[in-house]
């Protein structure tokens, strides 16, 4: 749940050492069921620090953080805290809202500021409430007074700072306003995730920030943690806007915690070194081992070399084996070539399209040549899925037109294929369902391209994360392969490696791309268009992403003042 918690206890350092980290891990262990998490792994995050914690799923990032706030204890081992010290959570998993603005939503997390807003609303309400009239002294009396202690604890400067981390994060007035209750899953992280933020306690464990969040949104963010001068602890499927924070890795790797200096590229770089050093290592010990079995069958029945021979057998036993270094799990997947389309692939001309009172597009023409990849950059609002849900032919224009050219085969993905998944299918299932005419071996070859190996192709669909709908719902997409892919936040939900996997193959796509993302990454690697939507009107630059920042000056449209 996201949550701040006042962590007070467990603390077992000297009160001497001034540079002592303000959060460790001394020795943990822990295990769940028969999966072993941790085996005696340490670390530690001083004041000021920024860590980025990385490992595969199911790795036990979730479980790390959990041990800290005190939801669950380790099997052995300490988790030593600063007395003191508050620790604000932010999790995916955000509980219920309701019955309260978004505003009070946020208030909530900062202690009495909370109940005493919501008693004044609540008197508020009671002053013009005509069943209550013969009350209203009593009622104005007791308004004074938690009105004057308010603004004691100055609450309306609160209000107005929740209100601005709100607008940091993509909320208009109305829904600032609005009852939290009505809010998407997505909104209401927003709000757990501006909760923690207000609080600014003295460490944060945030697991998944960037995710459901727009580019202006996720860049604000970027800006804000920067600034905060506690200490950090963040997982992120987002490779940029962790390497623009983060001056620490800690990775877990069988059940280690083991601490890099710097960023996620340096990380890579140390971790690739290491390695390499591991691997040669034990190629030499290998073959060292090799020399000495060899000596020991050639001479072990020849008495004259009994005494060398039993020496070596005694140094053999002795010698501590170099382990061969683990080899990371890649996935790696190949467009086959698409068809040929013809050269107009997408052409609008003088759409109007509205909601309600509203208009988004007044006049839009727009025109998509064959293998040009046009990403689509614009603030919350501004009309990105909408243009794409119109390419798609799931929303009609008021007035225009909208044309696909000759021999387009689209591909389109939106949050909402996910929902088109049969809950009682398997993964396997939904892949033959899809594809009856090809055979078990390319599908299960395609299965595992997107992470599902072995008995994973069993599950069926209604258990699937988030993470793994978008995957299968990505491999049908792609494993006939269409000329024009129309992308709406595809990489939401995937982790780093499925991401990498991801760009490494859409790269090499031989079709055209119209797409929306909030990762830096995806967009620099993928565009060479881009089509800005801003209040001023609709902006096209030739050149992908990468260029569009370098001329404008800004990494999206629409940064919030202070971005």
């Amino acid at each position: 749940m996201g949550q701040n918690l006042s962590v007070e206890t467990g603390v077992l350092l000297a009160p001497e050492l001034a540079d002592r980290p303000m959060l460790r891990l001394d020795n943990i262990s822990k295990q769940n069921g028969h999966q072993i998490l941790f085996i005696e792994a340490s670390m530690g995050v001083q004041k000021g620090e920024k860590v980025g914690l990385v490992g595969p799923n199911g790795a036990g990032k979730t479980t790390l953080f959990r041990m800290i706030t005190g939801q669950e204890q380790p099997d052995d081992g300490l988790v030593v805290i600063d007395p003191g010290m508050t620790i604000g959570y932010f999790s995916q998993d955000v509980g219920e809202m309701s019955g309260q603005s978004a505003v009070a939503a946020v208030m909530d997390g900062v202690g009495a500021f909370s109940a005493l807003a919501t008693e004044m609303s609540r008197l508020e309400a009671a002053m013009v409430d005509p069943d209550q009239a013969g009350e209203l002294d009593a009622i104005m009396d007791r308004y004074g007074e938690v009105q004057g202690r308010f603004e004691e604890l100055d609450g309306y400067a609160l209000d107005a700072r929740a209100r601005e981390v709100l607008a940091g994060l993509s909320f208009s007035q109305e829904r600032m306003d609005g009852d939290v209750g009505l809010l998407s899953g997505g909104w209401k992280m927003r709000v757990a995730l501006a909760r923690i933020l207000l609080m600014r306690p003295d460490g944060m464990l945030l697991d998944e920030p960037s995710n459901h969040l727009d580019l202006e949104s996720l860049i604000w963010l970027e800006a804000f943690l920067k600034t905060y001068s506690g200490a950090l602890l963040m997982t992120s499927h987002d490779r940029a806007f962790m390497n623009r924070i983060i001056g620490k890795v800690v990775e877990i790797d069988a059940g280690s915690l083991i601490t890099y200096s710097g960023d996620l590229d340096f990380y890579d770089q140390q971790r690739a070194l290491g390695e390499q050093q591991r691997q040669a290592q034990y190629e030499r010990q290998q073959a060292m081992l090799a020399k000495e079995i060899k000596f020991i069958e050639r001479f072990k029945a020849r008495a004259s070399h009994a005494a060398q021979v039993q020496s070596r057998v005694k140094k053999l036993d002795k010698i501590e084996r170099v382990e061969a270094p683990r080899r990371r799990q890649s996935v790696q997947f190949e467009f086959r070539s698409p068809p040929r389309s013809g050269d107009d692939v997408i052409s609008l001309r003088n759409v109007h399209k509205g909601y309600g009172a509203q208009p988004i597009y007044e006049g839009l023409d727009f025109l998509v040549r064959r293998k040009e990849r046009w990403c689509v950059l614009g603030a919350n609002g501004a009309g990105k899925s909408t243009l794409l849900k119109l390419v798609a032919g799931s929303t009609a224009p008021d007035h225009g037109t909208v044309g696909i050219g000759a021999s387009v085969k689209m591909g389109y993905f939106a949050q909402h294929s996910m929902d088109l998944l049969d809950g009682e299918e398997t993964i396997f299932e939904s892949l033959v369902g899809a594809f009856p005419q090809a055979g078990q071996g390319p599908l299960r070859t395609l299965a595992g391209c997107f992470g599902f190996s072995g008995d994973d192709v069993e599950k069926p669909c209604r258990v699937l994360s988030g993470g793994e709908k978008a995957r299968l719902v990505m491999a049908k997409m792609l494993f006939d392969p269409p000329n024009l892919l129309v992308l709406d936040e595809p990489t939401n939900h995937l982790d780093m490696v499925t991401k990498e996997m991801l760009v490494a193959a859409l790269v090499d796509f031989e079709g055209t791309m119209l797409f929306v993302s909030h990762d830096r990454h995806f967009l620099a690697a993928l565009s060479n268009r881009v089509l800005e939507l801003t209040p001023e009107g609709v902006h096209q630059y030739g050149g992908g992403y990468s260029e569009y920042v370098a001329r404008t000056g800004q990494e999206a449209p629409g940064l919030h003042p202070g971005g």
